[in-house]
């Protein structure tokens, strides 16, 4: 029986996490839903907390201080239960219980091993293409990651998903890429107070990026992925 354990890693997203627990919270096809707090300092935790007062599968995981997205997912990915884990990002705009049933479906209907959300504003080259490669919303078997937690938290912070292409790619998984049209995540220059800070953090990530895979191989990533699509 597939069961699905939902990470959702946090940092500094107490004005947004709310909704996106509100649309996993009591979905039927999630079996538990797990709250990494990493490190946040504007009361994330605390409003996890009280959501977890009120919902028995709810989890909430305190990072003593901020390691980053890749050690937040792996401690997430150590707790969980499930056969297989859904990663969500704690800052989407619009997401809803049918989304999350159309990510998760493939996966349980055995029609696929693995999916990945294309969201409304997804780059535009990777809309054209047809899969945004680093999407962080995600289904797949947890024992891909379980085993492999030491390497998740040796990764730089940002270094999260083309590592997990990586393996997709390696076990040959059938990939579902899921059009989610309805759900964006904010820019970071809304995010970050500004175009300067949002384009350094952008520059940071493409970094971590870079230090994980070479730009070459992201580049094969993104066309070996959508070869695999069903």
């Amino acid at each position: 029986m597939t069961k699905i354990s939902c990470i959702i890693p946090a940092f500094n997203e107490a004005p947004r996490i709310g909704a996106v627990l509100q649309a996993v919270l009591d979905h039927p096809m999630i079996h538990e839903v797990i709250v990494v707090d990493d490190g946040s300092s504007d009361g994330t935790a605390d409003l996890a907390d009280d959501f977890a007062t009120r919902h028995d599968r709810l989890r909430v995981i305190r990072q003593p201080q901020n390691g980053g997205k890749s050690r937040a997912v792996a401690s997430g990915v150590e707790a969980a239960s499930g056969s297989h884990i859904l990663m969500l990002d704690s800052d989407l705009l619009g997401l809803d219980h049918e989304h999350l049933a159309a990510l998760i479906s493939p996966v349980v209907q055995r029609r696929a091993e693995a999916t990945i959300s294309l969201r409304r504003n997804a780059p535009r080259v990777w809309r054209a293409i047809g899969i945004d490669y680093i999407s962080g919303e995600r289904v797949m078997p947890r024992a891909l990651l379980a085993e492999r937690l030491d390497e998740l938290r040796a990764l730089p912070r940002f270094g999260l998903e083309v590592f997990i292409n990586e393996l997709w790619l390696d076990e040959e998984l059938r990939i579902a890429i899921v059009d989610w049209p309805g759900v964006e995540s904010p820019f970071k220059h809304t995010k970050r107070g500004g175009w300067l800070a949002g384009i350094r953090a952008d520059i940071s990530m493409l970094g971590d990026i870079f230090r994980t895979v070479s730009p070459a191989e992201t580049l094969r990533q993104v066309f070996a992925l959508r070869a695999r699509r069903i």
